[in-house]
């Protein structure tokens, strides 16, 4: 398709990517069958969502439905682009780093088209991993109620996990386990980071996983959320970087114990 002047809809989108990037809409959730997602063919990052959202959520007049697209865009795109018509900014993503766009024909293909080529570039983007190249530990939590973690580790010592911080390979992972145990289970390495993976239910979402290998196992008893408040942690509710004291305990315990 040219990049005219025409309008922009949810099919020249859909007609455009198709043609110049050969994606193709994926369809993520059944309860919003009209949400499109877009992504990278080489990374399988989102470059670009379409969704159908009522208009006084975006705060237009009206309860009717209208079609949005969100699109990643650098800071000075989005200052220019915020607040004239048609540009909004972005609907349930990063408004630092997306802005959306109403496909209503109110912003013309030739503007949409190549806000997408930009958003498409910036996807590629670099490893996170380029920016650290020394080693560091986190300390991660795991939900026993949603996935049985030490029935994964009796079955292989290397698993795939959530990636939701910048981890690198070689990182110390301290896997804490939540209620009703609340302790720190596991130390693992990370062995691969970055590994494209989509899964969504009602409890968890995951758009890239890393593989960790386990490299000890704690007894339940020696680091619960009691000892872990001796070092200045009272809750374990994401991925966190851990105070020096506790990571010097911890690595004495596992050395000790190997």
């Amino acid at each position: 398709m040219n990049k005219t002047q025409s309008g922009a809809t949810r099919e020249s989108v859909y007609e455009y990517v198709e043609k110049e990037y050969g994606s193709l809409p994926e369809h993520l959730w059944t309860a919003f069958p009209l949400y499109s997602v877009f992504r990278r063919v080489d990374n399988k990052k989102w470059y670009a969502i379409i969704m159908d959202i009522q208009r006084s959520k975006l705060g237009l007049e009206g309860e009717e439905y209208v079609d949005i697209i969100d699109v990643k865009c650098s800071p000075a795109t989005r200052e220019k682009l915020t607040g004239k018509p048609g540009f909004l900014p972005a609907y349930h993503l990063n408004r630092k780093n997306w802005i959306t766009v109403l496909l209503d024909g109110s912003v013309d293909t030739k503007t949409l088209f190549e806000l997408i080529d930009e958003s498409y570039v910036i996807a590629k983007g670099e490893k996170k991993q380029a920016a650290r190249s020394k080693a560091t530990s986190w300390l991660v939590p795991a939900n026993p109620k949603y996935y049985d973690i030490e029935k994964a580790f009796e079955e292989s010592d290397a698993i795939l996990w959530k990636q939701s911080s910048s981890v690198i390979v070689g990182d110390t992972i301290y896997l804490y386990l939540a209620a009703p145990y609340s302790c720190v289970r596991y130390k693992c390495r990370a062995i691969e980071v970055d590994i494209p993976y989509d899964y969504h239910d009602d409890n968890v979402s995951m758009q890239k996983v890393m593989k960790i290998e386990r490299l000890h196992t704690y007894d339940k008893t020696l680091f619960d959320i009691g000892e872990l408040s001796k070092h200045g942690i009272k809750s374990v509710r994401g991925p966190r970087s851990i105070p020096f004291s506790l990571r010097c305990a911890l690595e004495k315990e596992s050395e000790h114990g190997a």
